[in-house]
């Protein structure tokens, strides 16, 4: 049945979509803006066409189907999925606000579980007994290792090209580098679009399930994707200047070799999750790429205390969404 509500959440549901787009616009362009490779412009243009390319490779949803799957449809209806997807786009917004490139993945995961949580507790019930553990432990282990695996495989092609081209002429090296880092912005542009609009029709297929228009996930209509991916293109193309500055340049200054690699290796990893069915961060991946390039210069070219900043918001944005979350359904079951 088709209500009011379910058309607030849909359409809250693409708005997170696109505050995801440009709130995580600087993962994919920040290195090749910083390196001078392309205008901010140009480099939102060439991120937004990817992200959308991926619509038509991505088809087997399996990141979608995780999130799905992160509170147990007994403790699912569609006050549940409001109240996650308002937590979710408050603390998105928050962060952007404040330049922080926080994971727009696990805001939404944090938000939904929260609110499923809090609704688990009007009913009486343990709150953990509505989440789905084994998806939970999967996403909640990538916070650590999505960076980690990112970093590890940026030193080893940065390595592996600095041996490779330790005799070609610098000016040569850096043009072709220049020339590659629009094929590996492409490439980490794509991953990115195929990893996180998959999250958001995660939501809008429980919400079709919670209302009984669709049996099951497999079910899901292709305007769903569509829309998804749409989204996500459009506010790419917003930009998001404030994390890019952060990404970019903060972290660590990159030439146009070290954003190839890392922009290969958050690609690579990405593609890797994405084949598990694994919602990992396109945040967490790419700063641990960047990370990784820094480090191979020497430890101290990685700002670090810029770094720790980062992950402090990283192990807050599940439990600080969760909480708004799970504040956001007591409100509405208050006024409900």
């Amino acid at each position: 049945m088709i209500t009011t509500l379910l058309v607030v959440v849909i359409v809250l549901a693409i708005a997170f979509d696109y505050i995801n787009g440009f709130h995580d616009a600087a993962n994919s362009i920040a290195t090749i803006v910083s390196t001078k490779v392309l205008t901010p412009f140009m480099a939102v243009l060439w991120a937004a066409l990817f992200n959308f390319v991926a619509y038509f490779v991505f088809t087997d949803h399996k990141v979608a189907n995780t999130i799905a799957k992160t509170v147990l449809e007994e403790y699912i209806n569609l006050e549940v999925i409001f109240a996650g997807l308002v937590a979710a786009i408050s603390w998105n917004l928050f962060t952007w606000y404040y330049g922080i490139p926080s994971s727009s993945s696990h805001t939404l995961i944090g938000g939904f579980a929260g609110s499923g949580m809090a609704y688990a507790l009007f009913l009486g019930a343990n709150p953990l007994a509505a989440i789905n553990l084994s998806a939970t432990l999967k996403i909640l282990s990538f916070i650590v290792l999505a960076p980690v695996i990112g970093m590890t495989i940026s030193i080893i092609i940065t390595l592996l090209i600095i041996n490779i081209c330790k005799k070609a002429k610098p000016r040569i090296a850096e043009r072709w580098f220049k020339f590659l880092q629009l094929i590996s912005s492409a490439a980490l542009s794509f991953a990115h679009g195929g990893n996180d609009a998959q999250k958001v029709m995660g939501i809008i297929a429980t919400a079709l399930i919670a209302q009984k228009l669709i049996p099951n996930f497999e079910a899901m209509p292709e305007w769903v994707p569509l829309s998804c991916y749409v989204a996500i293109a459009a506010g790419t193309m917003s930009g998001g200047w404030k994390i890019v500055k952060t990404m970019g340049t903060k972290i660590t200054k990159v030439t146009p070799l070290e954003g190839v690699s890392a922009e290969t290796a958050g690609a690579i990893t990405l593609g890797i999750t994405e084949h598990f069915g694994i919602p990992a961060s396109t945040t967490h991946t790419i700063t641990g790429s960047i990370i990784g390039v820094g480090v191979v210069k020497r430890v101290s070219a990685v700002r670090w205390g810029v770094t720790i900043s980062l992950l402090w918001a990283w192990v807050l944005t599940i439990p600080v969404s969760a909480l708004l979350g799970g504040i956001t359904l007591a409100v509405l079951h208050y006024i409900l």
